[in-house]
């Protein structure tokens, strides 16, 4: 259990953080196309989404990484999981044959959720800047 409890927390954390960058990087290249998604959804000032989007994604994304205010960081990915669940994985308002793959998108990001609120809860672990 030594070696689970000491390098968990980290393989964890780089588990979650690989989520969040690639998709920040992703958005910086393709930005029109991002912030046309997030127009068609209705959500206002699209641009000023894009950008605040791609800023948690990496920085917050990159500061749950390397373990540096790490319950924070957590805390706000868990919150911006938590609102692209529901903005963008809001199955109940798709169409029939998207139902099942938006459900499933939706529940992963409650799972994602979940890990980031034991990471909040319990800090990041031994391997990190937190607790060094």
């Amino acid at each position: 259990m030594a070696f689970i409890e000491k390098f968990g927390p980290v393989i964890g954390r780089i588990l979650i953080a690989l989520l969040f960058i690639p998709a920040g990087f992703g958005k910086i290249g393709g930005f029109e196309g991002t912030v046309g998604y997030i127009a068609s959804k209705g959500i206002p000032l699209p641009q000023v989404a894009a950008a605040g989007t791609i800023f948690v994604e990496l920085v917050v994304g990159i500061a749950l990484l390397i373990g540096f205010k790490a319950r924070y960081a957590a805390l706000i990915l868990a919150i911006f999981t938590v609102a692209a669940a529901v903005l963008f994985h809001n199955y109940w308002a798709f169409p029939a044959e998207q139902v099942a793959a938006q459900k499933i998108n939706f529940f992963k990001n409650l799972a994602i959720t979940g890990g980031l609120l034991f990471v909040a809860a319990f800090g990041p672990g031994p391997l990190s800047l937190d607790k060094r």
